[in-house]
C-alpha cells in the first residue's frame, strides 16, 4: 500500500460535524493516559494487533497523539485517529468501527489529527500505507506519493503463534 502526502495549510473546518455528531450521541476528543488499554483493545478487535501495537506509540507522548470518538450508549469507543506512532510526521493508524461508517465520524477524526500535526509545527504530513485512497484524496486533497508502495510496512516479523503455523506448513527437505 502507497504512501500520501497531504498539505496542512488550509484544513476543511469539521466543526459543524462535530456538533451534529454529538447531537446524536458522539463525542470527539484526545484519549486520555488512562484509556490505554481501551484504546488498544479496541484496535486490536476491529483492526488487527498490528494497529493495537502501533497506536500505542501514541502515549509516548505528552499528550497524548491520538483522537477518539466515543458513543455515549453504550459507552465506548467507536473510532480512532492517531499520529506520530509509526514515524514522526506520519498520520494513522485511523479506524472507525463498522456499524458506524458513513455517519462522518471519520472525517472530524482526520481533520482532528491533521490538526495536531500542523500543532506541531508541520506544513506536511504523510498519510502510511493508506487503504481508501479516495477517502483522503476527497476530504483533504491528499496524493499518492510516487514510488512510496511498498512503504515503511514491509518486512514484519510474524506475529507469536505464526512462526509455528507457517513452519508446519512448509515441507522439509526430507518431505521431497
Amino acid at each position: 500500500m502507497a504512501d500520501m502526502l497531504v498539505h496542512l495549510k488550509d484544513l476543511p473546518s469539521v466543526d459543524e460535524e462535530e456538533r451534529a455528531l454529538r447531537k446524536d450521541g458522539f463525542i470527539i476528543r484526545n484519549i486520555q493516559p488512562w484509556e490505554r488499554f481501551l484504546l488498544e483493545k479496541f484496535a486490536a478487535q476491529h483492526f488487527s494487533q498490528n494497529w493495537a501495537d502501533e497506536v500505542m506509540m501514541a502515549f509516548s507522548h505528552q499528550p497524548v497523539t491520538c483522537w477518539i470518538a466515543t458513543w455515549a450508549s453504550p459507552r465506548a469507543i467507536v473510532g480512532m485517529a492517531a499520529y506520530e506512532c509509526t514515524r514522526r510526521n506520519f498520520f494513522g493508524p485511523m479506524g472507525v468501527r463498522e456499524d458506524v461508517r458513513g455517519m462522518g465520524i471519520g472525517k472530524v477524526l482526520l481533520i482532528r489529527g491533521l490538526e495536531g500535526l500542523r500543532s506541531l509545527g508541520y506544513e506536511y504530513a504523510i498519510i502510511g500505507g493508506v487503504g481508501p485512497v479516495s477517502f483522503y484524496e476527497k476530504l483533504v486533497g491528499a496524493s499518492i506519493i510516487p514510488g512510496s508502495d511498498p512503504g515503511i510496512y514491509t518486512d514484519l516479523l510474524p506475529r507469536v503463534g505464526q512462526e509455528t503455523e507457517e513452519a508446519e506448513n512448509e515441507s522439509s527437505p526430507e518431505d521431497e
